[in-house]
């Protein structure tokens, strides 16, 4: 069935309301070598808002604070209407040890500074954003809780971090009475669904709401990578750069342009872009609720929004599912066998309704 921006869902446990396609504010800001510049980021800020778009996603450090601040000015006549969504951990200033960390000194500092650039009293969710793997837990929930009962944060979330670290987390701040989780971010696609693993079945039975960031791969699945790019090098132009880059992060491989094929074929037999297919498949994943979406252009913007339009077909579903799947390893694999249900269950039949 198809969505529309207003079609909002539930994040998580939480009674907060947010679009289905979250707005994706990294590109705002030229500062990283590639992006929007502020006019521009202005007209995809409208095109979101427009159409009936609430979610908004940043963090401390994107674009070198650019985005939090240009931000600040864009919702400046939206706010009350608007989930702001942005992070901290990241570094501020390098040589300044407790400029980043998951920890309460940076944690009261990133909040404040992000306040101040946004040019708001409140930030609706606020993610951890990089696990430090030093702080303690009961430190990064503590200092979350106290931010919420002050009211310059309403709800807290996690990205990438382990799931277990989290469904620990989630656990004692039931059990103490602090502010719970409603979120988790984590990269996911056809081309990265380690997420399937852990993540995301954690996340549904802990109550947090999947957004997954980088849902075309780093632009893997709009098509615009082909085997020649498999050899790209930083003598390239500046479009390679970023090509390059992606290839470093093992995002282009024979296996991620195999799986881009197939998705090039559904999108042709839609008549639909790639980009929109890789989109929707993501949109329809158990557990997901607002994959982020990034843009440079309005038209880029608008192309990615038909993906809430895109209505499969069970066979359609099936060969995405099949050349993109992963092996889930120990244990699922072991618990998944015939060998281990018919110990376990033997011939009883027992309906999942999780």
């Amino acid at each position: 069935m198809s969505l529309t921006l207003d079609t909002y869902r539930l994040l998580g446990r939480s009674g907060l309301r947010v679009s289905p396609l979250a707005l994706g504010t990294a590109t705002f800001g030229t500062e990283w070598g590639w992006g929007a510049q502020q006019d521009d980021a202005r007209k995809l800020f409208d095109t979101y808002v427009e159409r009936g778009g609430n979610f908004i996603d940043t963090a401390n450090t994107y674009t070198n604070g650019s985005s939090e601040r240009m931000l600040g000015e864009f919702t400046r006549d939206h706010r009350e209407s608007l989930v702001l969504a942005t992070k901290y951990t990241t570094l501020h200033r390098p040589g300044d040890p407790n400029s980043g960390g998951a920890h309460r000194k940076s944690l009261f500092a990133s909040v404040e500074t992000s306040l101040r650039r946004l040019n708001t009293d409140y930030i609706d969710l606020l993610f951890l954003h990089v696990w430090d793997f030093t702080t303690p837990v009961e430190e990064i929930l503590r200092g979350m809780d106290d931010l919420v009962r002050q009211g310059k944060v309403l709800y807290v979330a996690m990205s990438n971090a382990p799931a277990w670290e989290i469904s620990r987390m989630q656990a004692i701040a039931d059990l103490r009475g602090w502010s719970p989780l409603i979120a988790l971010q984590i990269e996911y696609s056809l081309i990265n669904r380690a997420g399937e693993r852990d993540l995301i079945p954690m996340a549904r039975a802990m109550g947090l709401g999947v957004t997954p960031y980088s849902p075309l791969g780093g632009g893997v699945l709009s098509g615009k990578y082909s085997r020649a790019d498999l050899t790209a090098t930083s003598a390239d132009s500046g479009e390679r750069n970023r090509k390059s880059f992606n290839a470093g992060l093992g995002m282009v491989t024979e296996r991620t342009l195999a799986i881009a094929d197939v998705v090039r074929e559904v999108a042709a037999e839609l008549g639909r872009t790639p980009a929109q297919v890789a989109l929707a498949w993501t949109l329809q994943k158990p557990g997901v609720t607002a994959p982020i979406i990034g843009a440079r252009t309005p038209e880029q913007l608008v192309g990615n929004l038909g993906a809430l339009e895109v209505d499969f077909t069970v066979d359609q579903l099936a060969r995405l599912d099949k050349v993109s799947a992963i092996d889930l390893g120990y244990p699922h694999d072991l618990l998944a066998s015939d060998h281990i249900r018919t110990v376990v269950k033997g011939d009883l039949k027992i309906e999942t309704r999780r």
